[in-house]
């Protein structure tokens, strides 16, 4: 059975109530409705891209079955982590001292769809439990999550370029971004 999570910096919701995003991001068609009024859920392996102050803009990187021997070398080195997370060092402070609230929702109302790690529910969504998760930096290394802190993520443009996957969150706040290489 999948488990599924849902972060978040408000300790105490009892209902999820489905919303829109903040944000609409450009679908393919037939997908559109993913901008419509949902409740988002992450999986258990893909939590990693969670553990951080909600606002905080980050990219995580990590190899996939068909990155190349030459992109993991140049990314990755000798390093056995499972991904490397990058913030920008404006970040590190609130990272370090900050939590988070980890949901756990019931998988029954929630469908797949097919973007790493996301689950949707079109209706209300009564968490099974939530866990107060301190000390960020450690939740990330048990993960075995590598942190590079940078002095901005910009320079990271060109990772979607490479054959590593790379998912960047909130990179609207992040210094002088714009829109991915």
């Amino acid at each position: 059975m999948v488990r599924l999570f849902h972060f978040s910096d408000e300790p105490d919701i009892r209902i999820f109530k489905p919303r829109p995003i903040r944000v609409a991001v450009e679908r393919p068609a037939g997908k559109e409705w993913l901008n419509d009024s949902l409740v988002w859920a992450t999986d258990e392996h893909h939590e990693m891209l969670y553990m951080f102050p909600r606002e905080c803009p980050r990219i995580l990187v990590w190899p996939t079955p068909e990155t190349t021997p030459d992109d993991k070398a140049a990314w990755f080195g000798r390093r056995s982590c499972r991904a490397i997370a990058h913030i920008e060092r404006t970040w590190f402070e609130r990272l370090r001292t900050g939590l988070v609230h980890r949901y756990e929702m019931p998988s029954s109302t929630f469908e797949e769809v097919g973007e790493v790690g996301m689950w949707v529910s079109r209706t209300e969504v009564k968490p099974v439990r939530v866990e107060t998760l301190h000390d960020l930096l450690a939740q990330l290394e048990s993960l075995n999550i590598e942190l590079r802190v940078m002095e901005r993520l910009t320079p990271l443009k060109t990772v979607w370029q490479t054959s590593l996957h790379a998912s960047g969150i909130r990179l609207r706040n992040a210094q002088d971004w714009g829109k991915p290489a």
